[in-house]
């Protein structure tokens, strides 16, 4: 992938994966399952593949922490399919989730991996009416993916019982204790049999998840991948620096001089987000808009039409930075910098997956300045500046950063003395 043409400060380099090559095939996976990999792409695996899918292969409780985009789904899809085999009476797998687009993701994961096989999956998430999902369970799954209010719900209903489940996943633990739903995971629990398999995935396990991990799980394996703190290797990414005036139309030059396949351009707010995608909208381009405020239907319809190829372009706040998993995404555009660092590395997580190549690009303003000085701390890296070629730039100190950061240490004093704090008004 090349970058648009540009005069750059720093060259950008690319490093690409030159690991020793593995295939499914070294696992004990049953064929119809190695099939449905290959049939989806898969070739080599990832690091938590590599060692999760052995381990519950072997039937032992698993608490693994890996970051999201380093391919665990399929460290625990691939076996607990090959572990099921075939259709039998009773849900026997009950996987928890603690987002519905998470929910709608691993579910047609499943159904990708099980391509060659009878297994039945359904999935369970609040926001819309019961019918459709009660009548997928009166018609029998093998697995079931959930979110907690959900299935508590249809639980309290008597339209599903969890008396047959043999393998329990909770995955995502860290965001479901984030959102409050660790009560809600224990209810659940309780009602499956003692005598079964459970995985815990999570990005991060503190205190609270190792008390629920001791309680919920059996002398459990451990994995820990570790926290990934810098951009993916198959990624390449840079700053454009850019008078804040002309943004949007450093925006649409970047679209028009890049060879894409899909574009995720990410902004801090939701009205910013409808903004953005009404003025490329409006420059022809075809457009998704995902955040917080739009309908359940609306999200489904935009990842789904994103994933498609119908939108080339999907403008979103961070709700698609964390968990979102979308294939094939080819760049991505941070239009506002993100003010937490953690969030850079998400975002830009969404492009590169599973070792594919990757860009990402990121605006930056003047006031941006102390937020790109933190991501580059985070990362424990100088991220390359980029000018493009031929744009008709207006001036911004940050074309001379040194100067650029005196005069933001120089304004922050001055609003300081007058009783401000950087940034936002001192509060009364």
């Amino acid at each position: 992938m090349k970058y648009p043409g540009f005069n750059s400060l720093v060259r950008p380099h690319r490093i690409c994966y030159s690991q020793r090559f593995m295939s499914f095939q070294n696992f004990n996976l049953i064929d119809s399952v190695v099939h449905g990999a290959q049939r989806m792409g898969y070739v080599e695996p990832t690091s938590i593949q590599q060692e999760a899918i052995p381990k519950i292969l072997q039937g032992g409780d698993l608490v693994a922490s890996a970051q999201t985009g380093t391919g665990k789904t399929a460290a625990f899809a691939l076996p607990i399919l090959t572990l099921l085999k075939t259709p039998q009476n009773g849900s026997r797998c009950l996987i928890l989730e603690p987002t519905r687009e998470l929910a709608i993701q691993v579910e047609e994961a499943f159904r990708d991996f099980a391509f060659f096989m009878e297994i039945k999956t359904t999935v369970l998430f609040g926001g819309v009416g019961y019918a459709a999902q009660k009548k997928s369970l009166s018609e029998g799954a093998d697995i079931i993916i959930a979110t907690p209010g959900r299935l508590l719900d249809l639980l309290e209903q008597r339209e599903l019982t969890l008396k047959d489940i043999s393998i329990l996943v909770l995955d995502e633990v860290d965001r479901m204790l984030d959102m409050g739903f660790l009560p809600d995971v224990r209810r659940i629990v309780n009602q499956c049999p003692e005598k079964r398999q459970t995985l815990l995935f999570s990005a991060t396990v503190p205190d609270e998840i190792e008390r629920l991990s001791s309680w919920c799980l059996k002398n459990p394996e451990k994995i820990n991948i570790g926290e990934r703190r810098s951009a993916a290797e198959s990624v390449t990414h840079a700053f454009y620096p850019v008078a804040i005036d002309q943004k949007f139309d450093l925006l649409l030059t970047l679209l028009e001089r890049t060879h894409f396949q899909s574009v995720l351009i990410f902004s801090r707010t939701k009205d910013g987000a409808d903004r953005i995608a009404r003025q490329l909208f409006q420059q022809n381009h075809t457009v998704a808009v995902l955040h917080s405020n739009r309908s359940q239907q609306e999200r489904m319809d935009a990842l789904e039409g994103f994933k498609n190829g119908r939108y080339e372009v999907m403008v979103a706040t961070d709700i698609a930075a964390r968990g979102i998993d979308i294939a094939g995404v080819s760049h991505v555009i941070n239009y506002d910098v993100p003010q937490h660092p953690e969030d850079y590395v998400h975002r830009i997580g969404r492009t590169g997956r599973a070792a594919t190549l990757g860009d990402a690009f990121t605006l930056m303003t003047v006031e941006d300045l102390p937020h790109v000085k933190a991501i580059e701390s985070y990362i424990a890296s100088k991220v390359p500046r980029l000018k493009l070629d031929n744009f008709p730039y207006l001036y911004t100190t940050l074309f001379n950063e040194e100067a650029a950061e005196k005069i933001l240490r120089n304004v922050r004093g001055a609003r300081t003395l007058k009783g401000y704090s950087y940034g936002a008004r001192k509060r009364k």
